[in-house]
């Protein structure tokens, strides 16, 4: 299970998945911290599966920034062209990714 959450701003939308059982946790590797307990509020939002349809909460032009942690989460995220597989990253095993709508 996974948290997916969209912030509306006036630029667009952001989307934050994180996966259920990372939320409450800091993770940290050389230097490189995310932490997830502060900022849960951000990630947050509806639970949701694997056999979700994305298109219920947002297209994907309209997404100007992506928040993703977490193995189901980064996952999801590939299979709905939300991101591709060489730009996830690791921290502490967790897989991650940041994506940014460049104009």
């Amino acid at each position: 299970m996974m948290f997916i959450k969209v912030h509306d701003t006036e630029n667009g939308k952001i989307l934050a998945l994180c996966d259920q059982t990372l939320i409450g946790e800091v993770l940290a590797e050389d230097g490189m911290e995310l932490n997830i307990r502060e900022y849960h509020n951000f990630y947050k939002g509806e639970l949701i599966d694997s056999k979700y349809d994305l298109s219920k909460s947002l297209r994907l032009d309209e997404i100007v920034s992506a928040n993703i942690v977490g193995r189901e989460s980064v996952s999801y995220a590939i299979d709905n062209n939300i991101i591709e597989q060489g730009n996830i990253k690791l921290i502490s095993s967790i897989p991650y990714a940041q994506a940014y709508k460049m104009y």
